[in-house]
């Protein structure tokens, strides 16, 4: 069953560096997503453009590679967007949620909000099936630093 620990874990990894990475082809429409919650102040909407992607980005690869507090940072972003899209959803927002990146904002705005809680609910499950196959099968991720130590013994 450590081929499902594997596939869980590329799943994750491969949605959280797409969309982090079609966020950041183009950060100004997103900021202009970002915007439409009105919970970001005018002055944080930019770098929280650039910024949430690449931590996205950051944790996808990381959870490709097994590196400890990947999973971590996914796990946070997973219940930070949880939480937006249940204010979103309770404020009766009708935006598109940015999930994957921008799109034409006006003319495809759809009322996907709660298929996006929903599917961002299905990866935390995701997330809590790999927390506990590490506890339950003693996985140990590899630490940053061994991993920086691995790759620069390669290179010798």
């Amino acid at each position: 069953m450590d081929w499902l620990y594997k596939v869980c874990r590329w799943i994750l990894g491969g949605i959280f560096i797409y969309a982090g990475t079609t966020k950041l082809l183009a950060p100004a429409i997103f900021a202009t997503l970002i915007d439409a919650y009105g919970i970001t102040p005018e002055s944080l909407i930019m770098p929280v453009a650039i910024t949430l992607p690449l931590l996205e980005v950051m944790a996808g690869i990381g959870l490709l590679f097994d590196i400890r507090g990947s999973l971590a940072l996914i796990a946070v972003l997973l219940v930070l967007f949880i939480a937006i899209l249940w204010y979103a959803i309770s404020m009766g927002l009708d935006i598109d949620c940015g999930c994957f990146g921008p799109e034409d904002i006006e003319a495809k705005a759809f009322h996907g909000l709660r298929l996006s809680l929903f599917r961002d609910m299905v990866m935390l499950g995701g997330v809590a099936f790999i927390y506990g196959w590490r506890r339950f099968g003693n996985i140990f991720p590899i630490a940053t630093m061994d991993l920086v130590n691995t790759l620069l013994s390669k290179r010798r």
